[in-house]
């Protein structure tokens, strides 16, 4: 299955959390999800009891659409996970959050990870002063990020770091503001990282 590429919104209400993947319309309290908290289509209001194999879907669901990624690089990631040492669902979060993509979210360069990914790919942000347009690239504990010098007076990734101020910036990572640089100062403690996501429902549906 190919990385989701539909409407975000309905995608929020159909599993009935936000995945921050509308950046100001969340934070201004007019996502959809908002306004109509129930999934949608006809029967959107009718909600059925869920059996456990799709509570355990829903949870990889949220995680593999959050942070934008498809079926197959999902089960990668996650198997890489399963063959490491220590809780397989705490070092799962540890790998998606290491993606160049979520560290440029994560430092505020973007409101959403989709448009963070549109960075990367189309050449505006670099690792150690190098340019990386690969969005699943692994960020190493220690490494600069920066947006290119031709695209720092972008108004979107200006008007991102302005929203910094209302949402905040992750622990982990070391942000300057004015210079549009951040270092990843070190892998996130999974206690650190504030998703609505249930980890060990995605270990177990994919030890069966």
């Amino acid at each position: 299955m190919a990385r989701y590429t539909g409407a975000v919104e309905k995608l929020e209400r159909r599993l009935g959390v936000s995945l921050a993947l509308k950046g100001e319309r969340r934070l201004a309290g007019k996502s959809a999800l908002d306004r109509r908290p129930y999934a949608p289509g006809q029967h959107g209001q009718r909600r059925g009891k869920i059996s456990d194999y799709g509570i355990h879907l829903r949870e990889k669901q949220k995680a593999r659409f959050m942070y934008g990624v498809s079926e197959k690089q999902f089960r990668r990631i996650f198997a890489e996970a399963a063959r490491r040492e220590g809780n397989t669902g705490e070092l799962l979060v540890a790998l998606l959050e290491q993606r160049l993509d979520n560290v440029v979210y994560r430092m505020g360069f973007a409101t959403t990870r989709r448009f963070a990914r549109q960075l990367v790919t189309h050449g505006h942000v670099l690792v150690n002063g190098k340019r990386v347009d690969i969005p699943s690239y692994r960020v190493a504990a220690g490494q600069k990020i920066e947006i290119a010098e031709k695209s720092k007076q972008n108004p979107q990734i200006v008007r991102a770091i302005e929203l910094t101020n209302q949402t905040g910036i992750a622990a982990w990572v070391d942000v300057d503001k004015d210079k549009k640089f951040g270092i990843f100062t070190r892998i996130p403690e999974r206690s650190e990282v504030v998703i609505p996501v249930e980890e060990r429902y995605i270990v177990e549906l994919y030890s069966k």
